[in-house]
């Protein structure tokens, strides 16, 4: 068997309903963020279908810049490739990336950055480094949580561990208001306390400009979700979902200190999985978690007892 990347050959449609079928898409490699990527920071995209001998494999989108007929070349690939069911085990992903090595191979004048969407381990190191790929010296390992939305509530609610559990019951007897919208009625609202809140906090996470393009192309589709909690007329926690394929990601939380107090974000966050399981979503990508900078953020979505998936790492 053999390994070929036929770019561009699928009309959108075409993409997206390859793309709909793989069980966990990441918002990376969805087509709404290149088209928000692209207008943003000015690169261009390319979508490839991955052929397994003559069979249709998976999908890998990447992100491209380039100046004097791409002499001066950058080429990105961010949380991919995606497989189809059948297909991502250990043989395919080295094929696929001595392929694409082939196609970008390391020259003067090239930049190459790759976040591969594969779970760490030093089987997957070796296989990667075989490819051609080398293993970058910055930067850690990206590494996120899975929660898996098909599983009905009870059990759901069984798996939180106890202390989340109980900060839920709390927020359920706290009498707030949530609200939902997937038309963009609350996106400004969230963007600029976000705004104002990376602003005075200093952390990292998207640009508030990229989120403005990722806000536009995704309510086209109604792919935006948005929870809002009040309690007595006064807002005190939201959150920001984008939808992708069967999957979606938690992309944003705001909490105010009468949020806090009341465990609101654990109400939006729970109510969130009958949201977007009537959007047929069945898994919910919680974003990327660390242990430095971010750990309470970490240990509120391990709260879920959702899958953790470190991936690994950056190579070049």
């Amino acid at each position: 068997m053999n390994c070929k990347i036929k770019w561009n050959d699928l009309s959108l449609d075409e993409w997206e309903k390859r793309f709909s079928v793989i069980p966990r898409s990441n918002l990376l490699q969805s087509y709404v963020y290149a088209r928000a990527v692209c207008k943003t920071k000015y690169k261009k995209a390319r979508w490839g279908l991955i052929l397994i001998g003559d069979q249709e494999a998976g999908l890998v989108q990447i992100l491209e810049t380039g100046v004097l007929g791409n002499f001066f070349h950058t080429v990105e690939l961010d949380r991919g490739p995606l497989w189809f069911e059948g297909y991502g085990g250990a043989a395919h992903i080295k094929m696929f990336f001595e392929e694409f090595d082939k196609e970008f191979p390391k020259r003067f004048g090239r930049r190459r950055r790759f976040i591969p969407e594969v779970e760490g381990g030093m089987a997957a190191e070796k296989i990667l480094g075989q490819s051609g790929l080398k293993s970058a010296a910055s930067g850690s390992a990206y590494q996120t949580l899975w929660w898996d939305l098909s599983v009905d509530d009870d059990t759901a609610r069984q798996n939180l561990k106890s202390n989340w559990r109980g900060s839920l019951n709390k927020a359920e007897r706290a009498g707030l208001d949530i609200q939902w919208d997937d038309q963009g009625r609350f996106y400004r609202w969230i963007r600029g306390i976000y705004a104002l809140d990376k602003q005075i906090r200093g952390y990292g996470g998207v640009s508030p400009k990229l989120l403005d393009n990722l806000a536009v192309f995704s309510a086209q589709g109604r792919s935006m979700i948005i929870g809002k909690a009040s309690k007595d007329g006064r807002d005190i926690a939201a959150t920001l979902f984008f939808v992708h394929g069967q999957s979606a990601t938690y992309q944003l939380g705001w909490s105010s200190d009468e949020g806090r107090q009341h465990c609101a974000h654990h109400l939006l966050l729970w109510q969130a999985r009958d949201i977007l399981k009537k959007h047929g979503i069945t898994s919910l990508d919680l974003g990327g978690v660390n242990d430095e900078s971010a750990a309470g953020v970490k240990k509120f979505k391990e709260g879920t007892n959702a899958e953790n998936s470190k991936l690994v790492g950056h190579y070049i």
